[in-house]
């Protein structure tokens, strides 16, 4: 697909099918957010992918947001350094995860936001680094609907010059 295509059409996938991502796949997903763009170059990052079934239901019961972590066939734990640009950085290579998982054919879907704590020590995350988020990966269980969604209008998000401004090009 064209990037634009991926943007066009990638949705949250929550249920995932019993079924393994090759290992493949897994390293192009990783390697999409080891080498997205980022503040100075400093790459305030680390991915811990988990695959292993037990750890993926424990990750599922810790995350009250996404229990559906526990279907995944493997997850990444994004970790970043306390930075100015860590945030945004780490946001960045999450987005560029799912992209590119998304045209592999393989959803996903950003599970919690800074946290939650308990997971830290489970991952071995060192005290002085945060968990931005787990994103689990799997085949869809159900058919995507690519391309069907719920956006506002382009005019009531897209200006021209000013906020509030019709855009016309």
């Amino acid at each position: 697909m064209s990037v634009f295509d991926v943007v066009r059409t990638a949705l949250a996938v929550r249920s995932y099918q019993d079924k393994e991502v090759p290992d493949e796949a897994i390293q192009r997903i990783v390697d999409a957010a080891r080498l997205t763009g980022n503040s100075m170059n400093r790459q305030p990052w680390a991915f811990i992918v988990i695959k292993d079934k037990n750890a993926l239901v424990e990750l599922g019961e810790k995350l009250k947001t996404g229990p559906y972590v526990s279907q995944a066939a493997f997850a990444v734990a994004v970790v970043i350094e306390r930075t100015r640009f860590a945030l945004s950085d780490g946001s960045r290579a999450i987005q560029s995860m799912v992209l590119t998982a998304w045209d592999e054919g393989i959803g996903s879907n950003w599970v919690g936001f800074m946290g939650p704590e308990e997971v830290k020590p489970m991952l071995g995350i060192p005290e002085d680094h945060d968990l931005l988020a787990v994103v689990p990966f799997g085949y869809p269980a159900q058919p995507t609907g690519k391309g069907q969604k719920q956006r506002k209008p382009e005019s009531d998000v897209v200006f021209g010059e000013r906020f509030g401004e019709a855009y016309t090009d």
